[in-house]
C-alpha cells in the first residue's frame, strides 16, 4: 500500500506502472491524470481518473471496456479481476450457472461490442446475473454509459485498496 504523498512523487513511469492498473489494461488512464499531481486525497485522484476517462475519445473508452474479462471465465485473468470476481463466487459455478453466465456473456458482447461490466464487490453471483439480465434490455447509449460508471467504481475500490490515508500509516 501506498500513501497519497508517495502517489504523488513517483516519476510518471512509476506513477503509470503502479496506479495505472486501476483501470483494467489501461495505462492511459494514469498516464493523463499524472501531469495533474499533487492530489489531496484518493476520492481526488480517483475523481481525476474518472474525468479523464470520459473525456476520452470513444476509441479509447471501448478499448478500456473492451479490456475488461467476462464474468465466470475460465482464461486467465488479471490477478485484481480474478480476486474481485473469486470474492462474488464466479470462480464457484455450477455447470448450468457457467453456461449461462457464457450464453449471456456472448449475447451480450454481440450486442453491445463489449463485455458486460459491473463492480462486483459486495455483490453475489445471483446478483450479478440478474443485472446482466436486465441490462440487455438497454440502449447501446445507456449501457455504455453504465458500463462506464462500473469501471469508475472498480477503480475506486481498486485505489482504496492501493493506497492509504496518511494517518492510517
Amino acid at each position: 500500500m501506498y500513501t497519497i504523498t508517495e502517489v504523488n512523487s513517483m516519476q510518471a513511469s512509476e506513477f503509470i506502472t503502479t496506479i495505472g492498473p486501476v483501470f483494467e489494461h489501461s495505462p492511459w488512464v494514469a498516464e493523463k491524470t499524472w501531469p495533474h499531481r499533487p492530489f489531496t486525497c484518493v476520492t481526488q485522484l480517483h475523481n481525476r481518473m474518472t474525468k479523464e476517462m470520459y473525456q476520452a475519445n470513444t476509441a479509447l473508452k471501448l478499448s478500456l471496456l473492451r479490456a475488461h474479462p467476462d464474468l465466470g471465465t475460465k482464461l486467465t485473468i488479471s490477478e485484481t479481476s480474478g480476486k474481485e470476481q473469486r470474492e462474488a463466487g464466479l470462480n464457484r459455478l455450477t455447470e448450468k450457472e457457467y453456461n449461462q453466465f457464457a450464453d449471456l456473456n456472448d449475447a451480450y458482447v454481440k450486442q453491445f461490442g463489449f463485455p458486460f461490466i459491473i463492480a462486483v464487490k459486495g455483490k453475489k453471483k445471483e446478483q450479478i446475473l440478474h443485472k446482466m439480465k436486465k441490462r440487455r434490455h438497454h440502449s447501446y447509449e445507456k449501457e455504455m454509459e453504465t458500463a462506464l460508471e462500473e469501471v469508475s467504481k472498480i477503480a475506486g475500490f481498486r485505489l482504496n485498496e492501493l493506497i492509504h490515508k496518511e494517518n492510517d500509516v
